[in-house]
């Protein structure tokens, strides 16, 4: 939460030209020399799963941890993507940055922190704590780099906007974590210790069903 804070004040003190300034508009040039037309429509994708794809999918998740009869875990992963993107939407106010020119896709006001980035990495760890498993962590890492140079990439963001909505969502789903992982764990625990679909499909195994 630091390392999101600090370059905010930096940028709210030094009036949008933080000290950081030349490390953006470095990346920025450099990401100008990687445009091509088929990396242009694969970040177009991005730009739309980034935001509204990541918080439905964060919606779904909730509701389907909710219907599995884990509500406690539901109120997890809800209050992760709510607060995260709360606290972002209120940082762009505050912070008030401008965005870089030439964007190639429609933006809203106000560029630090990046809202696609945060609800990335919001989504993804939650993703990466509730799986628990080495391979999750590994594309919840990849996932979260894809969009922060995908936002640049796009003329979007700075780089330092993508990087500081990183680290804000990851401290809103690290502190959510550290308070619900107990009830998350006793919660998956009374059902077995297993996955919904996996708990589902050994029911069936033993009715002599089909497994899905």
């Amino acid at each position: 939460m630091c390392a999101f804070a600090v370059p905010g004040v930096m940028i709210v003190v030094g009036h949008g030209d933080p000290a950081f300034n030349g490390v953006d508009t470095w990346w920025q040039a450099y990401a100008f020399t990687l445009h091509t037309p088929f990396w242009d429509g694969v970040n177009l994708i991005l730009n739309w799963a980034g935001y509204v794809g990541m918080l439905v999918c964060h919606g779904l998740l909730a509701l389907a941890l909710l219907i599995g009869n884990r509500p406690r875990t539901a109120a997890f992963v809800a209050a992760s993507g709510i607060v995260a993107l709360a606290l972002t939407q209120v940082a762009k106010v505050v912070v008030g940055r401008a965005r870089p020119e030439g964007a190639k896709v429609l933006t809203d006001t106000g560029s630090y922190p990046s809202g696609h980035v945060s609800a990335t990495t919001a989504l993804l760890l939650v993703l990466a704590f509730l799986i628990g498993r080495w391979w999750m962590a590994s594309l919840a890492a990849l996932g979260v780099i894809a969009m922060m140079i995908s936002r640049t990439y796009l003329s979007a963001h700075w780089l330092s906007d993508v990087l500081g909505g990183a680290c804000l969502a990851a401290g809103v789903v690290l502190l959510m974590w550290w308070r619900f992982r107990d009830i998350c764990i006793r919660e998956n625990a009374l059902s077995d210790g297993r996955t919904i679909w996996a708990a589902r499909a050994s029911r069936r195994r033993q009715a002599g069903e089909p497994a899905e």
